[in-house]
């Protein structure tokens, strides 16, 4: 309830930020729905922000909201008026506020543009400033370093708490909300499968073609599941995670390269077998999570997963390593 609240507040407020906006160097334009009156963002300070990022037509592309998890990043000197550093000195702590980007002036600065439609002339941007970490007077820089590292580190445990005390409740409502009969393996990993598949099934030394799809084991805004990660480009582009530098198609797994519940998983079925996956954190990507990924620390992930094809090892060959997903840090 609490999380679909916060999003609910994001969303008004994008809804609210379509008129009367405010325009800055750039052909930025901006308009900030509280002013909590703190001292505003510098150059060199450490932020700590929520943010709802939508194209023009108000499609969200990425929101941290989803995730549950605020993203923290020093504040860089501005590469031109208007530029993301820029804005960002417009508000302090506790403002929540629309801006536009506009994504010619990126171009023609030489800066990459984020993902948008060639049409779209700006990048919109909902965001609440969750923390703003300021230098003491007089503090030298490897002192206020260590001061925000402490800081950022109790911070980052107590979300680790936070996201571990909740990660049995998801598993059970996704399950609950996907009317799911799940099987439980002795690790902890619970599946469903739909396919047993033929023949012999995967064993050590196998090279297994696998066509997958990773998501979070939580919805997002709009009811849908973030898919993280998958071989089959039509999923990829239905859900706008389409990446140009990816071969998509079956990517080769060998037992014990993948994370402990997919390896566990894909050894349950045979060729042309289907199975789904809820993979508890402790089998996945643990207490660290995989923030390229945007999972959390102690996140369930769900995988389906359909084998291809298995093959087996020829004299002298090396084992293939998996493209993803990785091992979890340990």
């Amino acid at each position: 309830m609490k999380k679909s609240i916060v999003i609910l507040f994001a969303a008004t407020l994008g809804l609210a930020a379509c008129n009367n906006y405010k325009k800055a160097d750039g052909g930025l334009m901006y308009q900030i729905h509280k002013d909590a009156g703190k001292e505003k963002i510098k150059e060199g300070d450490l932020v700590k922000l929520n943010f709802v990022q939508k194209n023009e037509r108000d499609s969200v592309i990425f929101s941290t909201y989803d995730i549950e998890s605020p993203q923290t990043f020093p504040v860089a000197k501005k590469v031109y008026g208007g530029d993301m550093n820029d804005v960002l000195t417009l508000f302090g702590e506790g403002d929540s506020a629309t801006f536009k980007l506009n994504l010619d002036t990126m171009a023609k600065r030489g800066q990459p543009k984020p993902p948008a439609n060639a049409k779209d002339t700006y990048l919109v941007f909902t965001v609440k400033v969750e923390k703003v970490f300021k230098k003491n007077p007089g503090e030298d820089q490897a002192s206020f370093q260590k001061r925000a590292q402490e800081f950022f580190q109790k911070d980052f445990v107590a979300a680790q708490a936070k996201f571990k005390a909740a990660e049995a409740g998801k598993i059970n409502t996704y399950i609950a909300d996907n009317k799911l009969k799940t099987q439980t393996t002795a690790s902890g990993l619970q599946y469903v499968i739909s396919n047993p598949g033929t023949g012999s099934k995967p064993v050590v030394g196998d090279t297994v073609m696998i066509n997958y799809t990773g998501h979070l084991a939580t919805k997002k805004a709009d009811g849908t599941y973030h898919i993280f990660d998958t071989s089959v480009k039509k999923v990829a582009e239905e859900a706008k995670v389409i990446n140009p530098m990816a071969k998509y198609g079956p990517r080769p797994f060998s037992i014990g390269a993948a994370i402990p519940g997919f390896d566990e998983g894909y050894q349950l079925i045979g060729k042309g077998g289907k199975i789904t996956l809820v993979i508890p954190s402790k089998l996945g990507w643990g207490e660290s999570g995989q923030p390229q990924a945007k999972i959390s620390p102690y996140t369930p992930v769900v995988f389906d997963i359909e084998i291809v094809d298995i093959k087996k090892p020829t004299p002298g060959s090396v084992p293939v390593a998996a493209v993803v997903p990785a091992p979890p840090v340990k």
